[in-house]
């Protein structure tokens, strides 16, 4: 597994904090569809080595992005209510214990 090039020193050279803001404004859709152009560019291997790096930091906070969203909509899913059967007989709002 590759490791990112910015662990442990803190340092996030090439990213600003406006790129996690675009991210954090994409739809879910928009969000995959840019991981997969940039999957796509990696695999033709026809991108120099720092372009693939910043491409390949990218793809990782998209990737992120989109689990967290995955993740978000699996626990609202698993809220629903149901009875001892099994059966489901609801739905709650997902901070309803809360």
């Amino acid at each position: 597994m590759l490791r990112r090039m910015d662990e442990g020193n803190g340092s996030r050279e090439g990213h600003t904090d406006q790129a996690s803001t675009d991210i954090a404004q994409m739809s879910f859709e928009q969000a995959l569809k840019a991981l997969e152009e940039i999957v796509q560019r990696l695999e033709r291997g026809d991108v120099p080595l720092d372009a693939s790096i910043e491409l390949y930091e990218r793809g990782e906070e998209l990737r992120e992005a989109c689990q967290n969203r995955l993740d978000a909509a699996s626990a609202r899913i698993e809220k629903i209510v149901t009875n001892r059967d099994g059966a489901a007989t609801g739905a709650q709002p997902l901070d309803a214990d809360q």
